[in-house]
């Protein structure tokens, strides 16, 4: 299967605002893109770009005072399968036999308070059976108590928030479940990146990026997705992290207004 995927992020800007931005597909599948992913903006501006401590590719820029516009564009080719999907018998891995690398997300992070619940996650998943399943049972809960609603979308609500307002989007998903798989001593991490409608009935919302989580199982890391909660085609990395905090897509350092978004993942000929 071959995605075009891309972005594009419309400004106005009042003044000079040095900006980061995480739009590259990442480097575990960059071998599939048919060419590079540049990002291009409008008007042009010096790029400079380097890996964050998570291997994320980073570009830095400073955006010019009035309207201003960053994104990117590839063709990726996709195995067109649905997720490769945890076996239901992955055993969860000790605290003291995980690999140093995943110890970081076991931790609290900034959207992921795991203080504020850690004993409702014992209360809820205690009973549950530990590894593949009891993520998975995670990933029920959490589908299921929290209303998908863009409208109700806020950049500072964090997992308990999430669990208590149960309202949210796909990064709210991500964030409860992390957190809930944390408190039980489970390695998660999160994911953005392009997820599109291949595969999917119609009718389709507007393109937008997409959040899920990757759990540390058995030895490796795969892939679960609390707001589908579906085996999904077409998914495409672009950062991972701690939580979102460590993955702005665009993360700029001083007042701008958003005028123009746009994402898209198509299945192409």
């Amino acid at each position: 299967m071959r995605i075009n995927l891309g972005c594009r992020f419309d400004f106005r800007l009042l003044q000079p605002t040095p900006m980061i931005a995480l739009l590259n597909v990442h480097f575990s599948r960059s071998s599939d893109l048919e060419y590079p992913d540049h990002v291009k903006t409008s008007p042009p501006v010096p790029l400079s770009a380097y890996r964050d401590g998570f291997g994320n590719w980073c570009t830095r820029f400073v955006a010019p005072a009035g309207y201003f516009s960053v994104g990117n564009q590839a063709i990726i080719r996709d195995r067109g399968l649905p997720d490769i999907p945890a076996p239901y018998s992955s055993p969860q891995t000790p605290v003291e036999a995980l690999p140093p690398e995943t110890l970081p997300f076991l931790l609290g992070s900034r959207y992921c308070d795991t203080d504020l619940l850690s004993d409702e996650a014992w209360r809820l998943f205690e009973n549950t059976p530990p590894g593949a399943a009891r993520v998975q049972a995670i990933c029920n809960f959490v589908h299921s108590h929290i209303r998908f609603d863009y409208l109700e979308a806020r950049a500072t609500r964090s997992a308990s928030e999430a669990y208590h307002e149960r309202v949210g989007v796909c990064r709210d998903f991500t964030h409860l479940a992390i957190a809930f798989c944390r408190c039980m001593n489970i390695p998660a991490r999160y994911c953005t990146g392009y997820l599109g409608d291949i595969g999917m009935e119609p009718p389709y919302p507007p393109g937008d990026f997409a959040a899920w989580m990757e759990v540390w199982l058995d030895g490796a890391w795969y892939v679960f997705d609390p707001r589908n909660n579906m085996r999904r085609i077409g998914r495409v990395l672009v950062a991972r992290g701690r939580d979102a905090a460590d993955v702005p897509l665009i993360h700029s350092f001083g007042m701008n207004e958003l005028t123009g978004f746009e994402v898209w993942a198509d299945e192409q000929p």
